[in-house]
């Protein structure tokens, strides 16, 4: 295992075959259409069991507070309305309120990445890693004639404090292993992370 941060590999060299790899110049990814419906697939099938425990979990009612597992469970991040993902470049009306975000490959559907934030209207505003992600993963399904349906949804019951928005942010990354998360790099071995 690499160093934290270090992009890990997609497949091995021999499960590959010479179809992955990344140029010096320019920086688009280059993976085959195989390769990337195959990493695709394992995070669906992750995800779609994640989401079928979701439906089929029924609180106590007589349970005390709920823990940040039982919270991070009751989000489903497949439900929210969606917004385009450069929804950040129109004009709000305000800074908006302290929410989690999730960045939808709805085309899968896939859950590609999850922040927290306290001003939703102005997150992606400057810059942000995961919009390079998202670049590259778009590119890489254009170049292999693959439909990619990018967008964001937005949990807008997110607690004020921070501490406390960062503490369920983590379990729903742990829950939904978000493959653009860090925490999930090593996890998926995702290939759209790689450096500047």
């Amino acid at each position: 295992m690499g160093s934290e941060g270090e992009q890990m590999p997609l497949f091995t060299a021999a499960e590959v075959g010479g179809t992955y790899r990344v140029r010096s110049q320019p920086t688009t990814l280059e993976i085959s259409a195989q390769a990337l419906e195959t990493w695709k697939q394992r995070v669906f099938s992750f995800q779609q069991a994640v989401q079928a425990q979701t439906t089929t979990q029924q609180d106590s009612l007589f349970a005390g507070a709920p823990s940040i597992d039982q919270m991070a469970a009751s989000i489903d991040p497949f439900s929210l309305p969606r917004q385009n993902i450069e929804f950040w470049r129109r004009q709000a009306i305000d800074v908006g309120v302290a929410a989690y975000y999730f960045v939808m490959d709805d085309a899968l559907p896939l859950l590609l990445y999850v922040g927290e934030t306290v001003k939703s209207n102005q997150r992606w505003k400057g810059e942000h890693d995961c919009k390079r992600y998202v670049q590259s993963y778009v590119e890489a399904h254009h170049s292999n004639g693959l439909r990619a349906a990018v967008n964001i949804g937005f949990y807008r019951w997110a607690p004020e404090q921070t501490r406390d928005r960062q503490l369920l942010e983590t379990a729903l990354i742990e829950r939904w292993r978000s493959p653009f998360n860090k925490q999930n790099w090593g996890f998926w071995g995702t290939p759209f992370v790689g450096k500047k």
